[in-house]
């Protein structure tokens, strides 16, 4: 017979379980949601009359003679270009990521292991630029932007996502190498390694995890961004945040929101094989960085 300590963990595992099973199930309706009705028109994922019309296609068979249609993805993609949007995406987020972890990797190694009292200064200055609304930059560089005739190019959205970037990395870093002892780095010198090369043979394969962590964030802000690359950005290089707005349209212009739909759809599965992929070593970096010692 089981005692009353074991029932309590019983029960208590059984709730566990119904409340992770309950709260996925309402994180991921909205994208399952989404992913179906992108093989639908219109009239039967937006119907007024009978939202049960986006389960059954009604709309959907008499339009196109099938319950599910691919003309959302064909519209968006080849009608409209989105793969170019992809592509200006990729080089902005793979630039963007690159230079954020090289500055902010080095940026907080240095702050980590300086001994001066200004670098406490330099990361409060970096924390008030990232508490900042990201248009307010914005608006700070558009004057030269346009002085030098480089508005609309896409190094000009990476050099503001970088600089709104920048103290994220230097924080997140700094953290890392703070946890990291400083006898790793005396031993290596010892042993004939330059302050560089302890740094680079030495003190990145253990914070590994930790760039990985960081560059993800760094990834999501500039994966997600809408403000920087729908000011910055002509149409002829637009990402797929910006990309995705116009196809709902404008007051003046009628859109195609189904086309806005498959985009994005299109949109999160990067999202979701990244994050896949990388989760050991997210999990990994996290928890090393909320471990001091």
């Amino acid at each position: 017979m089981s005692n009353p300590a074991q029932r309590r963990s019983t029960s208590l595992a059984i709730i566990s379980t119904g409340f992770v099973v309950l709260w996925i199930m309402v994180a991921a309706s909205p994208f399952l949601w989404t992913l179906w009705g992108s093989f639908k028109v219109q009239g039967d994922f937006f119907s007024k009359a009978d939202w049960t019309n986006a389960l059954y296609g009604v709309r959907t068979m008499i339009e196109t003679g099938d319950f599910f249609t691919t003309n959302g993805y064909y519209g968006a993609w080849v009608e409209h270009g989105f793969g170019e949007s992809v592509i200006n995406t990729a080089i902005v987020v793979v630039s963007t990521v690159i230079i954020s972890l090289t500055l902010g990797t080095l940026g907080g190694y240095a702050l980590a292991r300086s001994g001066f009292k200004y670098s406490f200064w330099i990361l409060m200055l970096a924390l008030v630029f990232r508490a900042m609304p990201h248009i307010t930059l914005v608006s700070g560089y558009l004057l030269p932007f346009f002085e030098w005739n480089v508005w609309g190019y896409l190094p000009t959205s990476i050099i503001v996502l970088v600089a709104i970037n920048q103290p994220f990395t230097l924080w997140m870093l700094h953290s890392f190498f703070l946890n990291i002892p400083k006898d790793l780095d005396e031993s290596a010198m010892v042993d004939g390694c330059t302050r560089f090369q302890a740094f680079r043979h030495v003190i990145i394969p253990v914070m590994w995890p930790g760039v990985i962590t960081t560059g993800l964030f760094s990834f999501l802000l500039a994966y997600n961004d809408f403000a920087v690359t729908a000011s910055l950005l002509s149409q002829d290089n637009q990402t797929m945040i910006p990309k995705i707005a116009s196809f709902l349209g404008t007051t003046q212009v009628e859109g195609n929101v189904m086309f806005a739909v498959a985009a994005v759809v299109s949109a999160m599965i990067p999202l979701f094989i990244l994050v896949m992929f990388f989760q050991r070593q997210i999990v990994s970096g996290l928890t090393t960085g909320a471990v001091k010692g």
